[in-house]
């Protein structure tokens, strides 16, 4: 029902985890996708392979989403590869425990750049794109955390809770234009960036018990909703979060 075919989509973090997912997702809707890397080109070229067995076209791109150069880099690249973007999804980010009271300065920056900042950076990219051609979705992930908060995570928590922000604001702004801007806010989720929380089983089984599905999100259950929200399903959802936790965070 879905059908992307022929769109144009740049994922930002699209070497792992949710990001990675979302790729072959939205290549298997008939999409072709730009991944963006920061240092494992491995994993990258790994995505790529598998985008190309759903006869799909995949472009990876080395780069710093905190770097305002480096996306005008990664941007312009995806243009001249493939003439258009259709689709902007912000999946790239980083999660550091660091106590308060006893954080960094640059722990906290460093936080803010990507999540943040780098989120800007795509957007303020690309938007004048998406004008030109009168269309355009973005889809940006946000976290529970950006909700109700995060102890020993403030600083992450606040780079989510300022993403979301974010979106609804730049969402009134840009709807006129044809560009649709939304966002998903995950629970829990499988990926490599977590597993070592996970590894402690009495902190699993907490985690369990936290949400009512008594399930921790495969990403694959995070990938499909932003598909959701990049098609035609969704045109008459606007600066929207779309929570995806499995009911442990209830607001609408």
């Amino acid at each position: 029902m879905i059908d992307l075919s022929n769109q144009i989509v740049l994922i930002t973090g699209g070497s792992r985890g949710i990001g990675a997912v979302t790729a072959l997702l939205f290549a298997r809707a008939g999409a072709n996708v730009t991944i963006t890397y920061q240092t494992n080109k491995k994993a990258a070229e790994a995505v790529v392979s598998q985008v190309e067995k759903f006869g799909r076209k995949c472009l990876p791109l080395k780069g710093k989403i905190e770097k305002y150069s480096d996306c005008e880099r990664m941007v312009r690249q995806t243009l001249e590869k493939f003439k258009r973007i259709d689709v902007l999804v912000n999946s790239a980010d980083i999660w550091e425990m660091s106590e308060f009271g006893k954080m960094s300065p640059e722990n906290w920056n460093r936080t803010i750049d990507v999540n943040l900042t780098g989120t800007f950076n795509m957007c303020n990219v690309v938007v004048s794109i998406m004008k030109k051609q009168r269309y355009g979705k973005i889809i940006n992930v946000s976290s529970t955390a950006g909700q109700r908060g995060e102890a020993n995570y403030s600083h992450y928590a606040a780079s989510k809770g300022g993403l979301i922000a974010f979106t609804k604001s730049i969402a009134v702004e840009l709807i006129r234009d044809g560009i649709w801007v939304n966002a998903v806010a995950p629970g829990w989720v499988e990926t490599d960036m977590v597993s070592h929380v996970f590894r402690n089983t009495k902190q699993k089984e907490l985690i369990f018990d936290s949400i009512p599905r008594g399930k921790i999100a495969l990403p694959e259950e995070i990938a499909g909703p932003i598909l959701f929200l990049a098609s035609d399903l969704a045109n008459h959802i606007v600066g929207e979060v779309l929570n995806v936790n499995g009911g442990s965070v209830l607001c609408g």
